[in-house]
């Protein structure tokens, strides 16, 4: 993960679509291979083995202390996942935004990684009207989508919250999904970086670089996330989290 050049402590908020959660699991293991103590969280909801595949999972009950619970936890590991409890659905249920930014200002972790949006295991997304859910410290926000979806024609299987999306690209059912489509996901003010705090840094990551039918499409539209967003994209990562290459824009 060194391609994000992070520096510092981090509350980095990940959103989008595309292998998301994926990802979030891939920065804190290498994070804390590094040395470093990390708390990953999120504020929806995940499900519960997604949580389960940490070094330790911290379920955190009505009442109890959170930002406590999650200092003890990473006294005895490096990594650990913070949630509130399970749900009926069987998932387990995220923290309050103000939660994690008092994870951040009060805890020893050099990293805390919140997942503020969900995408059903879609490539592309749009985000709903209570969507993402970002903690107002945070200080990098990490969009993702799945390049498997350029050129393809929209459709429920490719996008989540069709809807939103249509509105937001003008795009119609059975139409290719193009560069301006794409572009506008991220850069509209309505768009995956909707909410993001102004002094935050904006990483779009564009992942499974190795399902693409057109890669220079696809370093095409990073370059004009660099040049052309309001706002400020400061960094396109084009990948693929399962055969660990990246390359880097900006």
């Amino acid at each position: 993960m060194s391609a994000l050049n992070l520096a510092g402590r981090e509350l980095i908020a990940t959103v989008g679509a595309g292998g998301k959660t994926t990802f979030g699991f891939r920065l804190a293991q290498a994070a804390a291979g590094m040395g470093k103590r990390v708390i990953s969280t999120t504020t929806t909801k995940v499900r519960y083995e997604e949580g389960a595949r940490y070094p330790r999972l911290i379920q955190v009950s009505a009442g109890t202390p959170v930002v406590e619970a999650a200092i003890k936890g990473i006294e005895t590991s490096r990594s650990v996942f913070l949630a509130g409890g399970r749900l009926a659905s069987g998932k387990l249920s995220g923290i309050l935004p103000t939660q994690a930014d008092r994870l951040f200002r009060e805890s020893t972790a050099d990293y805390v990684i919140a997942e503020a949006d969900g995408a059903a295991g879609l490539p592309l997304k749009a985000p709903a009207a209570e969507e993402p859910v970002i903690p107002s410290d945070t200080t990098t926000v990490i969009a993702l989508m799945g390049l498997e979806v350029l050129g393809r024609p929209l459709a429920p299987q490719w996008v989540f919250r069709m809807a939103a999306f249509e509105r937001l690209t003008g795009l119609r059912p059975g139409q290719p999904i193009g560069a301006s489509a794409i572009l506008n996901v991220f850069q509209a003010p309505e768009g995956l970086f909707k909410g993001a705090p102004t002094t935050a840094t904006k990483i779009a990551f564009m992942n499974k670089c190795d399902q693409c039918t057109d890669l220079r499409e696809a370093r095409r539209i990073g370059a004009m996330l660099i040049h052309h967003s309001p706002g400020g994209v400061k960094r396109v990562i084009i990948g693929s989290l399962e055969k660990g290459i990246y390359e880097t824009i900006g």
